[in-house]
């Protein structure tokens, strides 16, 4: 459930994004009476927040909104919110669609925009004062949420008007609005007892605490760990380019942090192993000792969330999860992960062994030398290097390309736009459709800094709704966390960057696109974890084909085309390294799954986060030399944000991004018009209106096939 469209699982560390938020059982919509809140009229004099934002497309006044003004807004919004459900539920009227589901969906929008903009803030300009504040907002609101979603009173409306729905004469808009309102009162424990809600309320309010601390901790281990190299021999290996990147002047040395786009950078090209191997370990051992250990807080969260998953009459967190979504149950989705974790295994040790024997008696492979000697058989056998690539992926030119295939497949633009973001980095791009009418901003904040999380992400400062007539487009960011090149140079980035700004993009367009009236589930809201991968990971399909490439692979310098002869050896050697980018993501999938799989017993008998980890890696094979994608202290997207039970839904969404693609490869044309059309209609703009297998079947007219998935990675399909 949301209210104004604010997706609940947010109110985390993490932004308010597609890849990110908190946990979505009982962190639902409240009015916590009991709870005094006062904010004075002084205390709100010149806030941002209070005023109408005379911006270009009503972005938030970034200049003009300081940290004090934060705890304030925030506080008056709660205010306004209970006033806002305290009329709904103080309705003398009988309940009906209008005065409930919809007065419900307007409600509370002043502390939306203050959530919205905050959390966005607190992923990207970090600092000390937002710190505090994020520790104090986080479990206040998930109290006031708390009390709104297990408020008797409103569920009983809620529950009237839903056993009506069949004779309500209801629109599939208005129609799918109250089931999942519905849905969501029954699955934040309203329909449990008094004592159950109690025990719900502390355990979501101690949730919050825990995950936001767990992702204030993995900035602090990440932005506390540096490697310093100050002999010129020891840059052995690295690219001018990324030696240019890394130069620290001040501290008179190059300086590689645990960005991970630097790092692996680094792991590829370093010649130099004892270096590698502390990057190496500084990555893999983030947050795992001293005061900021996370290993602790990801016990006490699964052993929260276990004990929430009974209350509610789960026998898992899992179970609980999973129930909504396409994999249903823990089981099918490790059925699932274990079809292509045994191949991908099995592939992997292979790689191994070439590895092994390019190096020869010298020393026994380790995980610090995988992505250095797996690039140096690439390059022996596919006659093709990372650094030959580059130059013709220029960001600029890159992003570019996927405006022309969004212009292409859907009739979309992009026009730069001239808007202060809230940071100088930030480009901001207005987006309209086919006929010129305004679908919403594009916003986009491409480098990494300290003050930034990790990783990729969409998020939005506002959602879309048009509810009544009043049409309200959304403001939609993109992140990445690219090496800032020095002043003068190009960013130039490795393929795999490509397909992450694909990738995003692709949430872009299902959040800009979108023709849903209800934020609940407009865009990427309202539909499951495993199927809201699916429109960004299909993007990345065009990224490789030699049709975009022509548009957007052009050198830096020269403006040359990237020549069909290296594209070619780009799609030969396109699968290389499966084994091991298969088996390190599903390792990190199966640890989910088990953590978030145990009985409230069993969560309660942990006391060594680092050796049940270990259990279950061993457990499954897997192998000494790779490591899982994550280690459970820095596994943000299940212990921070809002993957829990569900970090394998990137790989159960290649089932369809895999099986969608290829319906266009069997039209023959990557933009074919009527394959698009389907696409346009079914995905990108219908949000969650429907339940997500019957969106993907009237796009593809069937249901999806594993094979293209395994095909697509070169996996043996009988294996």
């Amino acid at each position: 459930m949301k209210i104004n469209g604010l997706l609940l699982v947010c109110l985390s560390a993490t932004a308010v994004s597609a890849c990110g938020g908190g946990d979505q059982a009982g962190q639902s919509e409240a009015t916590n009476v009991a709870d005094a809140i006062t904010v004075s009229e002084a205390e709100l004099a010149g806030n941002p927040f209070i005023e109408n934002w005379d911006t270009p497309y009503g972005v938030p006044p970034f200049r003009e909104i300081g940290e004090a003004h934060y705890m304030p807004a925030f506080k008056q919004g709660i205010l306004e919110m209970r006033v806002d459900i305290a009329a709904i539920v103080g309705n003398a009227e009988a309940p009906t669609f209008e005065n409930t589901i919809v007065a419900m969906e307007k409600s509370g929008a002043l502390l939306t925009r203050v959530s919205r903009t905050f959390f966005n803030i607190t992923g990207t300009e970090l600092n000390d004062e937002l710190q505090k504040l994020q520790t104090a907002v986080s479990p206040m609101l998930s109290r006031e949420y708390d009390a709104i979603s297990l408020n008797p009173d409103l569920f009983h409306r809620v529950q009237a008007i839903y056993a009506q729905k069949d004779d309500l004469g209801l629109s599939e808009q208005d129609a799918r609005l109250l089931e999942l309102t519905h849905r969501g009162f029954i699955r934040s424990g309203a329909a449990l007892s008094p004592d159950a809600k109690d025990q719900i309320t502390e355990i979501n309010a101690e949730l919050s605490e825990l995950t936001t601390k767990f992702g204030l901790n993995l900035l602090a281990g990440t932005k506390g760990f540096t490697l310093e190299i100050k002999d010129e021999a020891q840059t052995a290996g690295l690219s001018d380019d990324f030696k240019a990147s890394a130069w620290d002047e001040e501290a008179g040395a190059w300086v590689i942090g645990l960005n991970r786009s630097a790092y692996e950078t680094f792991m590829v090209q370093s010649e130099i192993r004892e270096l590698r191997e502390q990057l190496f370990n500084g990555y893999r051992l983030r947050a795992s000792s001293g005061e900021n250990d996370n290993g602790p807080l990801a016990i006490r969260v699964a052993q929260l969330r276990a004990k929430r998953a009974e209350l509610m009459g789960y026998k898992s967190h899992a179970h609980f999860q999973l129930e909504t979504r396409m994999a249903k149950t823990p089981a099918a989705a490790e059925e699932f992960l274990l079809r292509v974790w045994r191949p991908g295994l099995a592939r992997a040790k292979y790689e191994l062994a070439d590895m092994q024997a390019m190096v020869g008696d010298e020393f026994k492979m380790a995980g610090h030398d995988w992505w250095h000697y797996a690039e140096k058989v690439r390059k022996a056998r596919f006659d093709l290097d990372e650094n030959e690539l580059k130059p013709y992926f220029e960001l600029d030119k890159v992003r570019t390309g996927a405006f022309e295939m969004a212009n292409r497949l859907f009739g979309v633009t992009f026009e730069e736009a001239d808007v202060v973001g809230w940071n100088p980095v930030v480009k901001s791009f207005d987006v309209k459709d086919a006929d010129g009418n305004h679908l919403g901003l594009f916003m986009t904040d491409m480098y990494a800094r300290d003050s930034k999380r990790g990783g990729a992400w969409m998020s939005s400062y506002r959602m879309a709704s048009n509810i009544h007539g009043e049409s309200v487009r959304p403001l939609i960011t993109n992140n990445l966390n690219l090496p800032t090149p020095p002043e003068g140079e190009p960013t130039l980035m490795r393929f795999s960057d490509v397909e992450t700004l694909f990738h995003e993009f692709g949430h872009g367009l299902h959040g800009l696109m979108t023709k849903i009236n209800y934020p609940t589930f407009a865009g990427t809201s309202g539909g499951p974890r495993d199927y809201t991968e699916f429109p960004a990971q299909i993007l990345e399909h065009w990224a490789a084909e030699p049709e975009m490439l022509e548009i957007f692979a052009r050198h830096y310098k020269s403006g040359d085309v990237i020549p069909q002869e290296l594209v070619e050896r780009m799609r030969v050697a396109g699968n290389f390294n499966n084994g091991f980018s298969t088996t390190e993501y599903i390792a990190a999938s199966l640890l989910d799954l088990r953590w978030h799989s145990l009985s409230s017993a069993e969560a309660a008998s942990l006391t060594d986060a680092r050796a049940f980890e270990e259990k279950v890696l061993r457990e499954y094979g897997l192998i000494d030399e790779i490591e899982p994608r994550y280690r459970s202290q820095y596994f943000s997207h299940i212990f921070a944000g809002g993957y829990s039970a569900g970090y394998y839904a990137y790989l159960w969404s290649e089932i369809l991004d895999a099986d969608g693609f290829e319906a266009f490869k069997q039209a023959e044309n990557i933009f074919d018009p009527a394959t698009a059309a389907r696409l346009k209609e079914w995905v990108y703009e219908s949000g969650g209106l429907r339940e997500a297998d019957e969106l993907y079947r009237n796009f593809r007219g069937q249901d999806p096939s594993i094979e293209p998935l395994l095909e697509g990675r070169g996996f043996d399909v009988t294996e």
